[in-house]
């Protein structure tokens, strides 16, 4: 097995607790050796089983929905005698905490484990459905069905999609669009599915139904079995001349990085190669940094010591099992404890075919029995922490060939590389058992997600807003595509398929789009933008004609266009914010488009309360849409002034 570290030469410093909040991170110490623990997805195996899990939740959650806006707030209006407006805010609650909630969820996720939140969600959402079978009032059911259903809802969602970026890295593109496509399939199942429900049980029966099939994401949020993460360490060398040597260089580097934090604390401007990238200010929000500010895996070795050797690789015989590689004369490992070792068969095989490490080697070593208790006597593998949101890359569900940062390495490179280390006492946390209100993992991952400092980009400002428009005009199809058929005299038979026409097209948006991105002179952006604007100018004239066909017809635009959004929006953050801002701009997403998602299907209501058209409710939500696509055509060149800005602000003044 051979791994490649990267050998880009930015400064890294180990800061102290003092200077930085940093100081709890595994560091050169007298007491330890650079670390790191690393999730290498086996690419298959148990990992096809939690894409059907995914499948399934998706299939569960989007189709319940997307399908219940219908016929069910009708006859929730009729029951309780209320206007358009106030009812249509029933399912725009569950569908905005749906989106709301996902940094919040995004980050027990991280501390807790997908398995773990996923049951709960499933928990909640199920008894808060069952709870809406009692409402006596629409009060009720914005708290009880609309806000805590919605968060139960997310908490099943958001694992969901996560989870299959950890289990795959080669096939991870195929893996989650098969995934997503649980969406398209609840849609266009679900829709007749309730229907058919609310005709022969009427709405209170239904929920409770419903809520029974969501008690089911249960069995397959237990099929998200977390990945054991492996150790990368740099092997022993004589005990007594190793520990000075690491101390003299933990000293040293102490020193530097105190020097260099004064300087920059007293506004001297800084040459560019002189920044300390990894600085830490510890008076954050949440008490902590955001992730992109902790060390990566790759810069722990590299900080270990500064001179990595340019020996060739030299492969060891069968018995040693590996690949020999130095930093700095010391070999690195991959140990894998032997109780997890079946869980890492397929990750194995996946990493012994990687490219060989440019200008180093290394060595995986997979410990015996009685390595792996001498290793046990000198630290415990209980204290292994590999955290999801700790990767830069979770949110990004398209093929990584897009990434230069995996191209431009080999595997196990470039999971050294895109992964974060957790600090010291993040990993005490893990093992100490005791219970904290909001633990290190859950602040890290928030103020990650919820990372406000991005509101000084243009380029995000202008993707944020346009996903709020987007979602503005996003719900209203699915609530009163079929509502208005109806009322323009279209058949039952016909009215019924429309949200599931939706749905079909969703499926194969989501699969042209991911073929159609991946041709490397096809740009993201325009794509996006082209659907964007089809879908818009197709709200705004789907109701010029209400045969069958010109209906069904608007329906495959419409989902093809929301196709595209879903699947390119996490690729064009790659594109023109980087790889390493991907989880702060996407829980900050999640926000905007949750807000979207909660105004869209009022506004909707209240135009119908006011005018009694569904037309116009269409036109305006075609205008969402569209302007949601104007704001994003001038993305490339607004990107190209704010680097070509920050450029000029980082260089040397002369």
């Amino acid at each position: 097995m051979v791994v490649r570290v990267a050998t880009d030469e930015r400064p890294f410093e180990t800061p102290s607790s003092d200077e930085s909040g940093l100081g709890r991170s595994d560091s050169p110490s007298e007491d330890t050796e650079p670390e790191a623990a690393l999730v290498v997805p086996p690419d298959g195996g148990w990992g096809w089983m939690v894409v059907f899990a995914s499948f399934m939740c998706n299939f569960m959650v989007d189709g319940i929905i997307m399908t219940s806006g219908g016929q069910l707030l009708t006859l929730i209006k009729d029951d309780f005698q209320i206007s358009e407006s106030q009812v249509t805010l029933v399912n725009s609650l569950l569908a905005g905490f749906y989106l709301l909630a996902g940094p919040f969820v995004s980050a027990l996720a991280n501390k807790y484990g997908f398995r773990v939140v996923t049951i709960i969600g499933s928990l909640i959402s199920s008894s808060a459905f069952a709870l809406s079978y009692l409402a006596t009032s629409v009060e009720y059911l914005y708290m009880v069905y609309g806000v805590i259903g919605g968060i139960g809802l997310c908490m099943i969602y958001m694992p969901a999609v996560l989870t299959v970026g950890f289990y795959f890295e080669k096939w991870r593109a195929l893996a989650t669009g098969l995934a997503l496509c649980g969406s398209g399939v609840g849609i266009f199942a679900m829709a007749p599915i309730t229907s058919k429900l609310i005709h022969d049980y009427q709405w209170r029966m239904t929920m409770l139904i419903q809520a029974g099939m969501l008690l089911t994401c249960i069995v397959f949020g237990a099929m998200f079995r977390p990945i054991k993460p492996v150790r990368v360490t740099l092997a022993d060398q004589p005990e007594e001349e190793d520990t000075a040597r690491r101390h003299e260089e933990a000293v040293e580097k102490l020193n530097s990085m105190l020097k260099l934090h004064s300087k920059l604390d007293s506004g001297i401007s800084m040459p560019p190669e002189l920044r300390f990238t990894n600085k830490v200010s510890p008076h954050t929000w949440m008490g902590v940094a955001n992730n992109t500010r902790y060390p990566t895996a790759e810069e722990v070795f590299r900080g270990s010591n500064s001179h990595i050797s340019n020996s060739h690789i030299r492969r060891s015989s069968a018995n040693a099992g590996a690949i020999k590689n130095t930093l700095g004369n010391k070999p690195m490992f991959i140990d894998v404890p032997v109780a997890e070792k079946d869980e890492q068969e397929d990750s194995n095989s996946n990493i012994d075919n990687t490219e060989p490490l440019i200008g180093s080697a290394v060595k995986v070593h997979i410990p015996s029995k009685t390595h792996q208790h001498h290793h046990n006597q000198r630290r415990s593998h209980a204290d292994l922490v590999a955290r999801p949101l700790y990767r830069d890359d979770i949110f990004f569900g398209a093929s990584l060939t897009r990434l230069p940062q995996y191209t431009s390495r080999t595997s196990l490179g470039y999971h050294l590389a895109v992964t974060h280390v957790p600090t010291k006492e993040d990993a005490q946390e893990e093992t100490s058992g005791k219970c904290r209100f909001c633990p290190e993992a859950v602040r890290r991952a928030l103020a990650t997600m919820l990372d406000v400092s991005l509101f000084k980009s243009p380029t995000f400002v202008v993707l944020a807003v346009s996903g709020f428009f987007t979602m503005l005009g996003f719900f209203v199809p699915y609530m009163y595509v079929a509502k208005r058929a109806s009322a323009n005299n279209m058949p039952d038979s016909a009215t019924e398929w429309l949200v599931s026409t939706i749905g079909i097209a969703n499926i194969v948006g989501r699969i042209l789009c991911g073929l159609v991105s991946s041709v490397p002179k096809v740009s993201p952006l325009w794509l996006n933008n082209i659907a964007l604007t089809a879908g818009g100018i197709a709200c705004m004239v789907s109701g010029l004609c209400f045969y069958s066909s010109y209906q069904y017809g608007f329906c495959t635009v419409f989902g093809l266009a929301v196709a595209c959004f879903a699947s390119l929006r996490s690729i064009l953050v790659v594109e023109y914010l980087g790889l390493e801002q991907l989880t702060n701009c996407f829980g900050l997403f999640l926000l905007f488009q949750g807000l979207g998602a909660l105004l869209g299907a009022p506004i909707a209501g209240m135009i119908y309360d006011s005018t009694k058209s569904y037309d116009i409710a269409f036109q305006v939500s075609g205008v969402f849409l569209l302007f949601s696509a104007l704001m994003c055509y001038p993305v490339d060149r607004i990107s190209r002034w704010e680097k070509s800005r920050s450029k000029m602000n980082t260089s040397p003044k002369v």
